[in-house]
């Protein structure tokens, strides 16, 4: 990331004043310097701790994940209880020093790291303050003391959903003044999404201040932070493994890029459209994240194609079709040891089947191409149409459905044809760029089969 913007800068510099005006009382307060003392000891620990942060990038593998602002909200586990706790236990101002010592203590990777530990450690404090504010306001010091049940959790309820709104408003400031997000849409979905694991949280911080203010005392009150601790390592080891998947499929898609560069773009494409046609079948997510695999890696076995046959000019001999058609084999050797690619491996083996039987490698006729094979060979005969070559301009999203349903029967399998169709009447077309966007004035390679046209051509960069 380049240079904090000024107004972002000035941003934070108003939230930190904020938090400063927050903490200032907490020197004439008479409040247990101890307990305020170990909390925020446990909150600087809970920052040390290797649990999750973001993974960076979207699923697409697109841009990084901003520093400000969203990243904070996928921070650790652990940290909110403490923070909850802190609130429904302390008065406004102890509970906002709580977060500060950790806060700044906190590794930042990021420059100016002191511009981004203030923004973390003013947001936290804020947002802890607005949350003892509104829980002590409505009497929930009291009822934790009992506990008086239900009133403790609809005070504690309180506090969290105030402690949501405050994280939403500092976040969706700072992502339209430091990641340029449009205004009308840096707020979009914000509370919605940390919500949820924030009332899990605050039921934890709720059952630590209830531990807290029992006979037990306060080392009772930290056993909480153990199971928390455990979800959080399972959920970290999660998205580490996805994170591992996305980057092995994105670094056997860059090299099927280096090697047919003209075909750039159109394995992310067949991608969308797989996960498009899998999600109107009805089919689990998980499924669904697999046939997206599928359509993105159908293509793999290129790698071990010669380049001069992926970018000859002029038609091929049959010799040299041949051993370009033997791609799905290839591809499907290649993947074969990845085993989170489950059904996909023989999507990309399969995927250049037809249902009258005259596809190849193994010329598997209707039901017994697997599910997921028909659903890549539409969306890759789709995407061939629609795509603009070189050699030709890209048929219209209607021109290229009419093909399909022509061809339906013989060459793809109805039901695919009719969910792709019914998807793309439901949310359209938006695809990601195209290989002409990608390559310019690049030199024609051989011409492409789509549906129904003579099999005297072969896919030197994706079609049907």
């Amino acid at each position: 990331m380049g240079p904090v913007r000024p107004s972002a800068a000035a941003y934070v510099g108003c939230a930190v004043l904020g938090a400063l005006l927050c903490v200032a009382p907490l020197p004439e307060l008479p409040v247990p310097w101890s307990a305020i003392a170990l909390l925020a000891a446990l909150h600087a620990g809970c920052e040390q701790l290797p649990l999750p942060r973001a993974l960076g990038r979207s699923r697409a593998g697109g841009s990084p994940t901003p520093p400000f602002g969203r990243r904070a909200l996928e921070g650790m586990g652990t940290v909110y209880p403490v923070l909850l706790a802190g609130a429904f236990l302390l008065p406004p101002a102890a509970a906002a020093f709580v977060p500060l010592p950790g806060a700044l203590l906190a590794r930042v990777a990021e420059r100016p790291s002191w511009l981004r530990r203030g923004w973390r450690a003013a947001r936290l404090a804020l947002a802890v303050w607005a949350a003892s504010r509104v829980h002590w306001s409505l009497g929930g010091r009291d009822a934790v003391a009992g506990p008086h049940f239900p009133d403790a959790l609809l005070t504690a309820g309180a506090a969290v959903l105030a402690f949501c709104l405050a994280l939403t408003a500092l976040d969706g400031g700072i992502l339209t003044l430091a990641e340029r997000v449009p205004a009308r849409t840096a707020w979009r979905g914000l509370f919605l999404r940390s919500l949820a694991p924030v009332a899990v949280h605050g039921l934890a911080g709720l059952m630590m201040a209830v531990l807290w203010r029992s006979p037990y005392g306060p080392v009772t009150a930290l056993l909480v932070l153990l199971p928390m601790y455990v979800s959080c390592w399972v959920f970290a080891q999660y998205h580490r493994e996805r994170a591992a998947h996305q980057a092995t499929i994105r670094a056997l898609v860059q090299a099927v890029d280096l090697k047919d560069g003209y075909t750039r773009g159109h394995s992310e494409r067949v991608g969308q459209a797989s996960m498009m046609i899998a999600r109107e079948l009805g089919l689990h997510d998980r499924r669904v994240e697999v046939l997206r695999f599928a359509g993105i890696l159908h293509d793999v076995g290129k790698l071990g194609v010669p380049t001069r046959l992926l970018r000859k000019d002029g038609p091929l001999t049959p010799e040299e079709r041949r051993i370009i058609e033997l791609h799905p084999e290839y591809g499907h050797e290649m993947v074969r040891g990845i085993g989170f690619l489950g059904e996909a491996r023989s999507a990309i083996l399969h995927h250049h089947e037809r249902l009258d039987g005259t596809g190849y490698p193994y010329g598997l006729r209707g039901r017994q191409i697997p599910e997921c094979a028909r659903v890549v060979a539409v969306a890759d005969a789709f995407d061939a149409m629609t795509s603009t070559r070189s050699y030709r301009r890209a048929r219209p999203v209607a021109a290229a459905l009419r093909e399909l349903e022509r061809c339906s029967g013989t060459q793809f399998d109805p039901a695919m044809v009719r969910a792709l169709i019914r998807a793309l009447d439901r949310h359209g077309w938006h695809p990601v760029v195209t290989a002409e966007e990608e390559r310019g004035n690049a030199a024609p390679p051989p011409a492409l089969p789509v549906a129904g046209q003579p099999a005297g051509r072969v896919p030197g960069g994706g079609g049907a």
